[in-house]
């Protein structure tokens, strides 16, 4: 659990913390950058927390319920109370990136559906290229897979 020092900050001090914070993150612009910079300023366990806690709010966002929440990743009810409470009742930052995260999964979902329906409609009959129809088809399915929730 991260600790946080007890004595108190100057709101000057603590202002200026939050406004390097805040710029640094408003920097990165790919996912790898994002991977690089949260891989060095935050420990595993705080990773994992933050990204437990950002996966419960998408799953509550889907309407997954808190006992299915609690099998697949495995945190208490308490914790997903918690972050149902935050995801519910706070600023709309953690609404509008969520329902931005869902938007582009949808237009995903959308993608795949084309692409197996097309690799579907190819891959019929025996003719020269049904094969490679198929493989897309198969890559395509494969890659659904991939995502857990």
């Amino acid at each position: 659990m991260a600790q946080v020092s007890r004595l108190p900050l100057s709101e000057k001090i603590y202002q200026r913390i939050f406004e390097i914070f805040f710029q640094t993150a408003a920097e990165i612009r790919t996912k790898k950058a994002a991977e690089e910079f949260f891989n060095d300023l935050l420990t595993p366990t705080e990773r994992i927390m933050l990204a437990k806690r950002l996966s419960i709010a998408v799953l509550l966002a889907k309407g997954y319920d808190y006992r299915s929440i609690r099998e697949i990743l495995h945190v208490s009810p308490p914790t997903i109370a918690t972050a149902s409470q935050a995801f519910k009742y706070t600023g709309q930052g953690y609404k509008k990136l969520i329902a931005k995260l869902l938007r582009e999964e949808a237009i995903e979902k959308i993608l795949l559906d084309i692409g197996e329906g097309f690799a579907k409609m190819g891959s019929f009959g025996q003719g020269k290229g049904t094969a490679t129809w198929r493989d897309v088809r198969r890559m395509i399915q494969n890659k659904r897979k991939q995502k857990q929730f």
